[in-house]
């Protein structure tokens, strides 16, 4: 196999693992990788802002109160408006929230964190230098994504993987 053929199999590979797991979670839990997200934000968080959220999770705030709404639907969530600052609505987890976090898979971002983490200072910079420069000659360095590994827009109406192509924007965030 030549270098290009390499590259190609391994982008696959990455764009494929995303996909599966997305779909393993659509499946076990009726939720998206950035739901699940937003739920572990506000357990960890406890009292939080959608504000807060937002900058949290890297995800604007129209997109995080649109993920709210669906979680809201499925008795997940419930919002707060603050007594001091009539302005701020907080999020909160409900029982059936909490109960289906703990019963979640780990998000694929979560295990690549772990195992990003564990790599030497020059193997992180590597990784992150050759990831960059293969968005520019893709021509997707100026596309807006947040750091959720999932595939189509994250603030989907149902739980359904949707996706145009296996390029597919991740969002309008920030």
């Amino acid at each position: 196999m030549n270098s290009i053929d390499e590259v190609l199999v391994a982008l696959r590979r990455v764009i494929r693992a995303t996909d599966l797991h997305s779909k393993h979670l659509a499946k076990t839990t009726g939720l998206t990788a950035p739901q699940i997200l937003l739920l572990q934000t506000i357990r960890d968080k406890g009292d939080a802002t959608i504000g807060g959220l937002a900058n949290e999770i890297s995800l604007s705030q129209a997109t995080v109160t649109s993920i709210l709404d669906r979680l809201e639907k499925k008795e997940l969530v419930y919002r707060e408006r603050s007594k001091e600052d009539k302005r701020k609505v907080h999020a909160f987890l409900t029982e059936e929230g909490t109960e289906t976090l703990k019963e979640a898979p780990t998000p694929l971002q979560d295990q690549f964190t772990r195992q990003f983490g564990d790599l030497q200072e020059w193997e992180q910079t590597m990784i992150i230098s050759s990831l960059q420069r293969i968005a520019q000659m893709m021509d997707a360095q100026h596309i807006d994504a947040s750091p959720v590994l999932d595939v189509g827009v994250l603030d989907r109406q149902n739980t359904a993987i949707e996706k145009s192509d296996a390029f597919s924007e991740v969002g309008k965030e920030k």
